[in-house]
């Protein structure tokens, strides 16, 4: 029993810490805020139960997210907090218990939760001088200049007063619509929800970008600090109002929980028809006293609450069912179905994954489904009104080429394996090619390529780069501006690190996490190339099945030929090999955790000029785990099975630097 219950707080952790960087890192959140608050209520049963089995980390402990290298950091003061959940009216009943014991003023006020990206906004003597993200709720990215280019934040105040303004950067849904549709006319990335837009469009390092996205703002805390404070949360919503910040006008102040349960179910169904989403209502007790002597968790103030709005679910009928190829060949199960109104959207399409699902599922063509999204986002397939024995069957032929389709030992998907004659397989490669997390080709995305494809200008990624303006002008899509800065683009991306190249590649079981341990171990692609499977497969992260696939992809005279090419016309992206300090640290193995003195780059890059290597991962081979404060469950791991555990100055000392 005590084993399971320690095996499954660590599954918990390491779920939830995986979805917060999806969620606040990546913009991309793979499972709904029900599952999410699911995972993270039974962690924090199971850690008020068994203290004692809490990882010190523990995800209970802290806000999601974590600021990106991309930009430089702030430091927040006072912190961010996240908020805790009520989901349905007896959480909410428990939430306003609970502080009725403790709060001698119990009127509270009602907000909608804006579905975007948090921001902190610093004011010196009424100049806005610095816009961060949350990040951790301690240290989030300095994007002051992005900031700028949002509607309804002011760079100067009609006061010279000192305070801190947070609220929520978001994008509206008709500002979405229009951009999506902006961007499938030009080929370009399509976002999965107002929030993905926003949050991507904010974090652009170029902020002309930003400016063009039509970002707006809702202030929701405020920090006064000067003297002639107000005293009540309302006020401080009206202060910045009249100072020029946008603030929800459906704020109101209630009275005991039948005031507040009204409020969140009048907004249940009004919310579909507001320009914006929102996917809850934040309650907050009024008086800032009050709120200040009730204090805080590790995570969250106990004088506030987020009602999250239930997941709707829907029922209607699959009319066909489609089979999408991806840029490996995998063959994917659509179902085309009856549109439905899903969340505020009409849906009409939603995945089915692989054949598996559809015959665990039991559905077909006429099959009544219930569906939902998934993280909002995506909808998904949960389950049939009755499933059926004449299931929906695998095609035995490719839907684009006609190949005879494989399924790999061990796999359940179903692939295409003409790579390079299947149009369908092309396309998506070229796509993925292009993307951000691959060469990062700004503006060349897939209606583009797929008009290049056709005028016979591009078949593989090499071919991009011999496109010329002239080449590109006779698209009908591009004009005379955008064919210089899709030129330029192209040229530039010329010079992407290495593991942004392997990334491009699209080998099998090779993504960006994959890529970049690849990175770390070889100088450059042709090191990469002619590795063996077993020294591949001795490197952490990578094991038998990858090393396989690597040593697959590169035996296929195809892709040497593309590869070559491609340094032929400038693209061979390498690793920058560092001068080598000593031999100290020669063949042993550092994982780094916890917060570091240094940054964490600066400090593996002086375990690999020192001979060392680093990894992402504890095992048996691992030679020392460096430790900072806060360490997570690597430190519980290596305690497991016996790793070495050192702090900075050990280290510092090993290298001969102290």
């Amino acid at each position: 029993m005590r084993n399971e219950i320690i095996q499954r707080i660590e599954f918990l952790t390491n779920e939830i810490k995986k979805h917060n960087d999806a969620y606040y890192n990546q913009d991309a959140p793979t499972i709904s805020d029900a599952e999410y608050d699911k995972l993270f209520k039974e962690l924090k049963s199971l850690e008020a139960q068994y203290p004692l089995f809490a990882k010190p980390d523990s995800p209970t402990k802290k806000v999601g997210g974590v600021a990106s290298d991309k930009f430089k950091e702030v430091t927040h003061s006072p912190r961010l907090y996240s908020l805790d959940n009520s989901n349905g009216d007896g959480e909410l009943e428990e939430w306003f218990n609970r502080v009725s014991k403790e709060a001698r003023n119990l009127q509270t006020v009602c907000e909608l939760k804006i579905d975007g990206l948090a921001v902190a906004l610093s004011y010196k003597k009424g100049i806005l001088t610095v816009g961060a993200t949350r990040g951790n709720g301690i240290v989030g990215e300095d994007i002051t200049e992005n900031i700028k280019q949002v509607n309804g934040i002011p760079h100067k105040l009609p006061e010279p007063i000192d305070l801190e303004v947070r609220g929520e950067v978001y994008m509206s849904i008709s500002s979405f619509e229009k951009l999506n549709e902006e961007n499938e006319k030009t080929g370009q990335k399509i976002f999965a929800n107002p929030r993905n837009a926003a949050a991507g469009s904010l974090r652009q390092l170029d902020s002309s970008i930003t400016a063009k996205r039509n970002l707006s703002f809702f202030g929701y805390t405020v920090f006064f600090f000067g003297e002639n404070k107000p005293k009540t949360h309302y006020e401080t919503i009206q202060k910045i109002k009249e100072l020029g910040f946008n603030t929800n006008p459906n704020i109101k102040i209630t009275n005991g929980i039948e005031e507040i349960k009204n409020y969140v179910h009048e907004w249940e169904n009004k919310r579909y028809n507001l320009d914006y989403a929102t996917d809850g209502i934040v309650i907050k007790l009024n008086d800032i006293m009050t709120q200040n002597e009730i204090g805080f968790t590790s995570r969250a103030p106990k004088w506030a609450t987020a009602y999250k709005f239930p997941p709707e679910e829907v029922w209607t009928e699959i009319l066909d069912i489609e089979v999408n190829l991806g840029k490996t060949g995998a063959i994917t199960p659509v179902a085309i179905m009856k549109p439905v109104s899903l969340g505020g959207s009409i849906v009409k399409r939603a995945t089915l994954h692989n054949f598996d699902e559809i015959k665990k599922l039991g559905v077909n063509v006429g099959s009544k489904v219930l569906i939902k999204k998934a993280a909002e986002i995506i909808p998904k397939v949960i389950k049939a009104e009755t499933p059926r024995e004449d299931i929906y069957l695998p095609p035995q032929k490719c839907p684009c080429c006609n190949s005879d389709l494989i399924k790999p030992e061990g796999e359940v998907a179903l692939y295409c394996p003409n790579a390079f004659g299947c149009e369908a397989q092309k396309l998506a490669r070229l796509q993925y090619w292009c993307s951000r997390e691959a060469m990062d080709i700004d503006g060349l995305g897939g209606t583009i390529l797929e008009k290049l494809m056709a005028q016979g200008f591009v078949n593989t990624p090499d071919d991009i780069y011999k496109l010329s303006y002239d080449d590109l002008m006779q698209i009908d899509l591009i004009k005379d501006k955008s064919a210089t800065n899709l030129y330029n683009a192209i040229q530039e991306s010329k010079n992407r690190p290495l593991q942004k190249f392997i990334t491009a590649l699209s080998i099998r079981f090779v993504g960006k996490e994959t890529a970049d341990i690849l990175a770390n171990n070889y100088q450059n692609i042709d090191e990469l190339a002619t590795a063996d499977e077993l020294k591949l497969s001795e490197i952490d992260g990578i094991g038998e099945r990858i090393a396989k696939s690597i040593v697959s992809f590169f035996k296929n005279s195809d892709n040497i030929h593309i590869i070559n090419n491609l340094k032929e016309l400038g693209v061979n992206p390498i690793t920058q090999k560092k001068e080598k300090i000593s031999n100290n640290l020669e063949g042993m193995i550092f994982v780094l955790t916890g917060t570091l003195n240094r940054p964490r780059i600066e400090v593996e890059e002086l375990i690999k000029s020192h001979g060392g290597k680093t990894s992402s991962t504890v095992s048996k081979k691992t030679n020392y785990v460096l430790a900072g404060d806060s360490p997570g469950s690597k430190f519980d791991k290596a305690q497991a099975l016996g790793v070495k555990i050192i702090n900075e100055q050990e280290f510092m000392e090993m290298i001969g630097q102290l």
